[in-house]
């Protein structure tokens, strides 16, 4: 993975690209708490066959702060932006987690960018649909009470429910350091905007013509099955592939997580 920084929509964002060049290129955009190194255990698995170009989205891993893009239809409106800065044609676009419902809204406002859309993991589900830390987070209050916690013990804490073997520690460490000082707390807004955002993206869902593959854990207990069976319900294109695995899905199972994006993006996307 070469990471690299770069301005884009006036924004200092960090991303990841793949050595050489292929025909497919694959948009990845980095889960939450996490970065662009949440890809590292499927990248090598994928560089053969495409170009891949991982972003920590605006607010999130090692990418600067915008409080105005931190709502899943703001964030949707930057990938298109993103897509066409960076040159990325009409990418596949990966979207665990925090990225689904950015995903989904991009294919819906410009579906001449996105080729096809893989998502899951990720809140979709009106009425909400959540369980344990993200649900207090987008439910709380305010954002008193967590101001006055530490934020390494929050990330951690949410790290250590990754099933499996333990995490390089030099990514442990990136991810800790991505939302150190105020960055966890602010980084909470985004989620806190599901209520009025996940109603919007209800309404659109239907009308999203772009191919989507949902890929879920089976035992996510964050976001709960429900979320990927309401898109899989509402998409009139789409396909719901569930895996024997956690939250974090693309590191708890990576060559499973890695072989369905294979076949979804050799099949053009095509459900």
């Amino acid at each position: 993975m070469q990471v690299r920084f770069a301005t884009v929509d006036g924004t200092r964002i960090r991303y990841a690209t793949s050595d050489g060049c292929a025909e497919r290129v694959i948009l990845l955009t980095s889960p939450w708490p996490e970065s662009v190194y949440a890809f590292a255990p499927i990248w090598s698995l994928l560089t053969p066959r495409f170009m891949l170009f991982a972003v920590d989205l605006p607010g999130f891993g090692g990418s600067d702060r915008r409080g105005d893009l931190l709502s899943p239809s703001a964030m949707g409106g930057f990938l298109a932006r993103l897509i066409e800065a960076c040159g990325l044609g009409r990418p596949h676009v990966v979207g665990p987690d925090i990225g689904t419902s950015a995903a989904l809204f991009a294919a819906s406002a410009r579906p001449d960018l996105v080729a096809s859309v893989v998502v899951g993991s990720g809140a979709a589900a009106v009425p909400i649909q959540l369980s344990g830390p993200l649900e207090e987070w987008v439910f709380a209050p305010d954002l008193d009470h967590f101001r006055a916690l530490d934020p390494r013990a929050i990330v951690g804490a949410a790290l250590d429910t990754i099933d499996g073997d333990p995490l390089p520690p030099e990514i442990r460490a990136d991810y800790l350091d991505s939302y150190d000082g105020d960055r966890f707390v602010e980084s909470m807004r985004y989620a806190r905007s599901y209520p009025s955002e996940l109603a919007k993206l209800a309404q659109r869902l239907p009308d999203i013509e772009t191919p989507v593959q949902i890929i879920a854990g089976g035992r996510d207990r964050v976001v709960p099955l429900g979320n990927a069976e309401v898109l899989a319900e509402r998409l009139p294109r789409s396909t719901l592939t569930m895996v024997d695995a956690g939250h974090f899905v693309w590191e708890e199972a990576p060559g499973e997580y890695a072989s369905i994006l294979t076949d979804w993006v050799e099949r053009a996307g095509r459900p």
